[in-house]
């Protein structure tokens, strides 16, 4: 980079191009990761849960972590959702209808030490999940 009284604009020109060595940027700019994922682009979706899976957690940590698998409504894809909250798997049987969203760890990946696992559980039928685990509300039987 040049230091220099009148250095600004150069140093905006080669901020500018080296911007597309960033895969980052690129992908951005392309829109390129818009559409891929399960959910399609959208902040959450809808599901149908097939199994409950327990999934181990990666080094150093030593747990269990409760997952389901889901198989969503718009398009029939398959994610694994993670249950937050203590004792939230009891509330959650085969066949019920979830609404899933995105973690939210790095780049859109899995969070934490859960390996392969990038979306939570946000509601069951409709009822809050988090309501469920403070026992708040019950479970509405659709």
């Amino acid at each position: 980079m040049a230091n220099g009284l009148y250095a600004a604009r150069r140093n905006k020109k080669v901020r500018k191009k080296m911007r597309y060595k960033s895969k980052d940027y690129t992908l951005r700019l392309k829109r390129k990761n818009e559409k891929k994922g399960p959910l399609e682009g959208a902040p959450m979706g809808r599901g149908i849960v097939l199994q409950k899976v327990g999934i181990e957690s990666k080094q150093p940590n030593s747990a269990i972590r409760k997952c389901v698998r889901v198989q969503l409504i718009k398009n029939g894809r398959l994610a694994t959702a993670f249950l937050p909250g203590d004792g939230a798997l009891n509330y959650i049987d085969e066949h019920d209808e979830v609404t899933i969203e995105g973690i939210h760890g790095p780049r859109s990946r899995s969070m934490g030490d859960i390996p392969g696992v990038r979306y939570k559980v946000n509601a069951v039928n409709g009822t809050p999940l988090k309501l469920l685990v403070l026992g708040k509300v019950q479970k509405s039987i659709r």
